[in-house]
C-alpha cells in the first residue's frame, strides 16, 4: 500500500488508516484480532481509536492485538468524552486530558501516542489551556503529535496562531468528516490544512454505510448503523442522501466496482487527505474498503463521482465567481 507523509512530522504512514471504532461493541475480541492481522497483511500500519469507544474497550483490545507490533505502527487516540460519573471526567481541561492520555496508554499497554487528537471542541476550555496541556504532554514524552477533530476550521486556525504565539506544540493532523454525502470540508477545512501543511485524516467515508450500497430510495435494511444509531440516523436521515447513495452505487456497479471501494477511494484521492479511516464490524465487510487502497480513481473518475452529489457553497458565498471544475 502506498505510504504518505503525515503532514510536515517525517512520519509515514499507509494511505488508510483502520479505525477500531467497532472493537468490543460490534466486534468482539477474536474478530478485532482478525481484523487487525487483515490490515497489517494489507500494508496499514497507522490505527485510529479513542478513549470514548466502548468507555476505554477499543484501547483495550487494540492494545492486546497489535502488542507484538507496536513498534511498527502508528497509533492514534482521543480525548473529550465523559468517561466516568465525576464532572471532571470530561472535556479539555488540563487535569482531563493529563488523566486521559495516562489512562489511554495503559489501556492500550504502551509508552506513548504517536497522534493524540482533540476528539471535540470545549466552549468551557479557553484554547490555550487546552493547547499547553498538549505542549506538556509533548514535553513527557507521551503523545508526539497533537492533532485535532470535529473543530471548525477557525477554531483550528486560531489554535495554530496561539501556538506559534506561545511556541507550543502545534496540531499536526485534523480529523474530519468526509464523504460523497457530506463535503463541507472542502469549502474551509481541507484548504486551511493544504495551506498550513496538516495532515487531514477524515474519517466516516462511508457515510456510516449509506455508500456502502446497502442503502438507496428502494434499498433499506431493517438493521444496521443509519437506523440503529440515533446519531447516524439525524446525519444521514434524509431523502436526498439515499439519492447520493443511489447515484454513487450505480456508478460503481457500472464499472465492476464495490460502491465501498468507490466511495473511499474518492475520499483517498482528493490531494489534501493522507489517509481515510476505514473500520467494519468483521474481515467480510473490511474487505472492499481496503481495496480502495489500491484502487486507481482516475482525475476523470474523480470529477464524475463529485458531479453527482451537490458541491457546498464557498466561503464567502460568491458561486458566481466559481471556477468551472473545481471541487
Amino acid at each position: 500500500m502506498e505510504l504518505r507523509a503525515l503532514g510536515r512530522t517525517g512520519v509515514q504512514v499507509s494511505s488508510l488508516c483502520f479505525g477500531a471504532m467497532s472493537f468490543g461493541t460490534t466486534a468482539d475480541e477474536a474478530e478485532a484480532g482478525r481484523m487487525f492481522r487483515r490490515c497489517l497483511d494489507a500494508g496499514i500500519n497507522f490505527f485510529d481509536t479513542a478513549d470514548a469507544y466502548g468507555k476505554g474497550r477499543s484501547e483495550e483490545i487494540l492494545g492486546r492485538v497489535m502488542r507484538e507490533h507496536r513498534d511498527e505502527l502508528i497509533i492514534a487516540s482521543k480525548g473529550f468524552g465523559r468517561m466516568s460519573d465525576d464532572p471532571n471526567d470530561r472535556g479539555l481541561s488540563r487535569r482531563h486530558l493529563t488523566k486521559a492520555v495516562e489512562a489511554s496508554l495503559r489501556r492500550l499497554q504502551t509508552d506513548r501516542l504517536d497522534v493524540y487528537y482533540l476528539h471535540h471542541f470545549d466552549p468551557l476550555t479557553p484554547i490555550d489551556e487546552a493547547l499547553r496541556a498538549l505542549d506538556h504532554l509533548v514535553r513527557q514524552g507521551l503523545i508526539l503529535y497533537p492533532a485535532v477533530s470535529n473543530w471548525a476550521a477557525w477554531q483550528i486556525e486560531k489554535a495554530l496562531g496561539v501556538s506559534a504565539r506561545e511556541h507550543l506544540a502545534r496540531f499536526e493532523v485534523v480529523q474530519p468528516m468526509y464523504n460523497l454525502a457530506k463535503r463541507q470540508v472542502e469549502v474551509e477545512i481541507l484548504p486551511m490544512a493544504q495551506a498550513e501543511r496538516l495532515s487531514v485524516v477524515p474519517f466516516s467515508p462511508l457515510g456510516g454505510g449509506l455508500l456502502s450500497g446497502k442503502y438507496g430510495t428502494d434499498r433499506r435494511p431493517e438493521s444496521g448503523r443509519l437506523i440503529d444509531d440515533a446519531a447516524y440516523a439525524s446525519r444521514y436521515g434524509g431523502e436526498r442522501y439515499l439519492h447520493v447513495a443511489d447515484a454513487v452505487t450505480s456508478y460503481a456497479r457500472e464499472r465492476g466496482v464495490h460502491p465501498a471501494t468507490m466511495a473511499v477511494a474518492w475520499v483517498r484521492s482528493h490531494p489534501g487527505v493522507t489517509a481515510p479511516i476505514i473500520g467494519a464490524r468483521d474481515v467480510a465487510q473490511l474487505e472492499p474498503s481496503l481495496a480502495a487502497g489500491e484502487f486507481t480513481m482516475t482525475p476523470e473518475m474523480r470529477a464524475e463521482l463529485t458531479a453527482l452529489t451537490p458541491s457546498p457553497p464557498p466561503a464567502t458565498d460568491r458561486s458566481e465567481e466559481r471556477r468551472p471544475g473545481g471541487s
